[in-house]
């Protein structure tokens, strides 16, 4: 009797030690990525689809909205009106409470803000006054993209004038110096900026080590990319395989300008190219196609691309973009899916 006893109270412990000690301990599952079953695979079908309103059902601290913007040149004639108007607002007052809407708005700079800027209605030469400063600010600009063929316009000390106003007004800079990555935080999301003036020559490869370098240290990679030809509807064959490469490398989103003109959207492994936005800030009045531009309001859910939309917008008084409503609205949406698709094929 005893020795069953014993033999009991043996087989007990031999049990609870299995049950302690070599059972594998229980390691909790990561938490699946955040995808609600409402959003809709990223498509040109549902970039142009004129309901967006699903957006409104994504969590704020995981989503990031992104505003990017066509040419701005606050010289010339653009200088001129805001000169005798006294007001250098001006050319922001009908867009800019969408564009401060944005988490985070990027712009491309086209011209230095220096001091004693001539007011002229003409010429190639460009510059803006240092009160465009009061514009920025008015709209709530993030990042300025300094990367285009009228950078340095007014040389270095024009350039340096520029980025010594918008860096003392807490404005960020990418595409000069060239290579130099500019970052910035969003909802725990590390946003990285980098610009280019492929205009000129440059080194396709040395392009791609910097992507590549820059997207270790972030989580999204915004590039701006100043290329293409002037007052034409869609882009060279060498910036298509530029941008893909350029996404291949690390680039989560294209966001290009020069050509004047509204050019289509591509979408590459999940990823947007943006051709051209067309003109923003501009004075070239002697063509609708160079007085209609658009903005592009690109929505993250963290770090993935989940929506794009599109909003037309048209100049007038040689400075001052509004938005595009109803039938011209529809027109300009029209015609730029239909150049997206034709470029997909």
């Amino acid at each position: 009797m005893a020795v069953k006893k014993l033999s009991f109270i043996f087989l007990f412990l031999i049990t609870v030690y299995c049950l302690l000690f070599t059972q594998k301990p229980s390691i909790p599952s990561p938490s699946p990525p955040l995808s609600p079953s409402f959003i809709p695979p990223l498509s040109l079908e549902t970039i142009f689809k004129e309901d967006h309103s699903w957006t409104s059902q994504l969590p704020d601290n995981r989503t990031i909205t992104l505003i990017t913007t066509g040419d701005i040149i606050p010289a010339r004639t653009v200088n001129y009106k805001m000169t005798i108007y006294n007001d250098f607002t001006h050319p922001f007052l009908k867009t800019a409470d969408f564009l401060r809407s944005a988490d985070i708005t990027l712009i491309n700079l086209e011209s230095p803000l220096i001091k004693n800027c001539p007011v002229v209605n003409e010429g190639m030469v460009f510059c803006g006054s240092q009160r465009f400063i009061d514009g920025l600010l008015l709209a709530d600009i993030d990042v300025v993209n300094l990367a285009n063929n009228h950078t340095l316009n007014y040389g270095i000390d024009g350039i340096k004038q520029t980025i010594n106003l918008l860096k003392n007004n807490n404005i960020l800079i990418s595409g000069y110096p060239l290579n130099n990555l500019t970052m910035k935080q969003c909802s725990n999301v590390t946003i990285g900026f980098l610009g280019w003036n492929f205009l000129e020559e440059f080194d396709e490869k040395k392009v791609l080590e910097t992507i590549k370098d820059a997207k270790k240290q972030v989580d999204l990679l915004i590039v701006s990319a100043h290329w293409g030809a002037e007052y034409q509807p869609y882009p060279a064959e060498w910036q298509r395989k530029l941008a893909y490469i350029m996404i291949d490398a690390g680039a989560d989103l294209i966001a290009g300008n020069h050509p004047h003109w509204t050019q289509p959207l591509e979408i590459y492994k999940d990823k947007i190219i943006i051709y051209a936005h067309g003109n923003f800030i501009f004075d070239q009045e002697w063509s609708l196609e160079t007085k209609t531009g658009y903005i592009a309001k690109i929505v993250f859910l963290q770090r993935r691309i989940v929506d794009v939309q599109l909003f037309p917008v048209f100049i007038s008084d040689y400075s001052q973009p509004e938005f595009l409503k109803k039938e011209r609205k529809e027109e300009v949406l029209e015609k730029l899916k239909i150049n997206s698709q034709n470029l997909a094929f």
